[in-house]
């Protein structure tokens, strides 16, 4: 057996997977194979009704589960997560001193669920300080291969200030991001760009530009700029804000603005090295070599005339000098952040500038996006003002106390934080808000008894969601999956009831009977099983160790 590289820890292959008692918020371990998928219950709308936005109040481990079971499944377009990072503090809105290796067990479970919701074009970024990045690497190398690792971007989330300055060593300003794509080579990207600061060596300005080109005449930018302003060039230089209003200048004129600079010789067509030949022999005469799928190129004394405006990117609905963006994000202030959202929420909340900016990278218009450590609602307060679609998941009292409330304050165009003016956000749109009902069948804590959750109106669309059928409702069909159909019935099971069934399919089609009761030695025909109800479909350990009762983490 080929080896690879992994990440071993304390309780890996118990089978045991943590979640948060839905009444304490306390960790607790569970078998994992008996994390089932759970009824998705409907309390509220709000906005446009017919949007598909949804917002899940619960423990994310079953959302996910049920995500996954209700259609999902490879087709979020961009994951966006921000866990605990595990650093032995207790915040207020939740518990981030848990023991290294149920962190670990938390982050498998939940990685390995979002790789099946990704789709084959999309990525995940995760949100992460220097405590468990480098396990972080590894296990999410296991889940999703090191191929498809993208970046690791640095994020500077702070300044060197405060109580931080004083520690020993250096001081600790960044936060992580690791991207990994669901398969990188099919990832779909777009080019993002962010602003940087004028660039000072075009220096020059064409003061003809509307004339032919053989009869451009130069000046110098700041000559230039105070011919504009009216004044001598010594006095302009003494302007209030001077050097902003010369990057106004530059940005308003950036045709005319430009610099001279020497060519790489080697590196242009052989038609481009012959024109730079005549153009060292001629230097006071423009010549320009025109081309049909680039820009022409401009040459005066042997040096290429390069225009500023071709530095010029569309950010955040303004054109400004731009450069590709890096792994290093260092321009993203978290000033205000407090206020972004309208909510509350120390030292948890993300600047709405970064998620717009992953959000940018990895989606388009309409894509549909997923946090399923929602936090205080950055993700889907994002996604909404830049019209996409969005999946949250957060614990049922912060979703009520932090989320719900500011979407909905998105959702009426009240909220006037973060990137609501670089996207002209005015409102609109809506979602849903879900709690998580119960599993199909839970085992009772205390006698280890299965019991049937459901047995009468929501049977249907429990056993449905629980064996992965898209619910139908009408007719014999009540759930489809292909071609393969699910009847979920609280009779007794008979041959008639077999034949009558059997009658209404077509040759392609399969058909699955779950039941309560069946009556014994049924013939079934090809195409047609039969399941019992709980006992089918009750959860198997697959062998996992350790006590059968779920476990209280002190």
């Amino acid at each position: 057996m080929k080896s690879r590289l992994e990440l071993n820890w304390a309780g890996k292959h118990d089978g045991y997977a943590l979640i948060r008692d839905e009444e304490t918020g306390a960790p607790v371990q569970v078998l994992y194979e008996e994390v089932q998928p759970r009824l998705l219950i409907e309390a509220g709308r709000y906005g446009d009704e017919e949007a598909d936005n949804i917002l899940i109040s619960g423990e994310n481990l079953y959302a996910l589960k049920t995500l996954v079971k209700s259609g999902y499944a490879g087709q979020i377009k961009c994951i966006y997560i921000d866990p605990p990072f595990n650093t032995g503090q207790a915040f207020e809105h939740y518990d981030d001193a848990l023991e290294h290796s149920l962190w670990l067990t938390m982050m498998r479970d939940r990685i390995d669920l979002l790789h099946d919701l990704l789709h084959e074009e999309g990525a995940i970024f995760i949100h992460i300080d220097d405590t468990h990045l480098a396990n972080l690497i590894i296990l999410t190398d296991e889940i999703f291969g090191r191929e498809n690792r993208v970046s690791i971007v640095t994020f500077k989330q702070g300044s060197a200030t405060g109580h931080k300055a004083i520690n020993p060593g250096v001081v600790n300003t960044s936060n992580f991001i690791v991207v990994y794509a669901k398969d990188k080579s099919q990832w779909k990207f777009n080019r993002v760009f962010t602003g940087r600061e004028r660039d000072k060596r075009y220096g020059q300005f064409i003061v003809n530009l509307n004339q032919p080109y053989d009869q451009w005449q130069f000046t110098t930018l700041s000559k230039a700029f105070a011919a504009s302003l009216g004044l001598p060039e010594k006095k302009a230089k003494k302007v209030e804000d001077y050097e902003t209003k010369l990057d106004d200048f530059v940005l308003h004129n950036a045709n005319n603005v430009v610099q001279l600079a020497r060519p790489d010789y080697e590196g242009v067509s052989a038609e481009a090295r012959k024109l730079i030949d005549q153009s060292k022999d001629r230097p006071n005469k423009i010549m320009c070599l025109q081309r049909e799928k680039y820009s022409d190129i401009y040459l005066v004394g042997g040096q290429r005339i390069l225009f500023y405006s071709d530095k010029l990117k569309l950010i955040d609905g303004q054109y400004i000098a731009g450069e590709p963006l890096t792994s290093i994000w260092s321009d993203i202030l978290s000033n205000n952040l407090h206020t972004e959202g309208g909510v509350d929420f120390p030292k948890g909340k993300k600047p709405e500038g970064l998620v717009k900016r992953i959000l940018e990278l990895a989606t388009s218009e309409g894509d549909c996006t997923l946090d399923c450590f929602a936090g205080s609602g950055t993700t889907g307060a994002v996604a909404h003002k830049m019209n996409r679609r969005w999946v949250l998941v957060e614990a049922n009292k912060q979703s009520s106390t932090h989320i719900l409330p500011r979407l909905q304050s998105v959702v009426a165009g009240t909220d006037n934080t973060g990137i609501t003016k670089a996207m002209n956000w005015q409102g609109g749109g809506g979602f849903r808000s879900y709690t998580l009902g119960k599993s199909l069948i839970e085992r009772d804590a205390e006698t280890g008894v299965w019991r049937l959750s459901y047995t009468n109106g929501r049977l249907i669309e429990a056993v449905c969601l629980q064996e992965g059928f898209k619910l139908l409702g009408r007719g014999i069909r009540h759930g489809v999956r292909g071609r393969h159909y699910a009847h979920i019935t609280d009779c007794i099971v008979t041959q008639p009831y077999v034949d009558a069934l059997a009658s209404e399919l077509d040759e392609d089609e399969a058909l699955t009977i779950y039941c309560m009761k069946a009556k014994r030695k049924l013939s079934l025909p090809d195409g047609l099983q039969l399941k019992h109800i709980p006992r089918d479909l009750l959860p198997t350990t697959n062998g996992a160790r350790g006590p059968k009762r779920d476990r209280q983490i002190a």
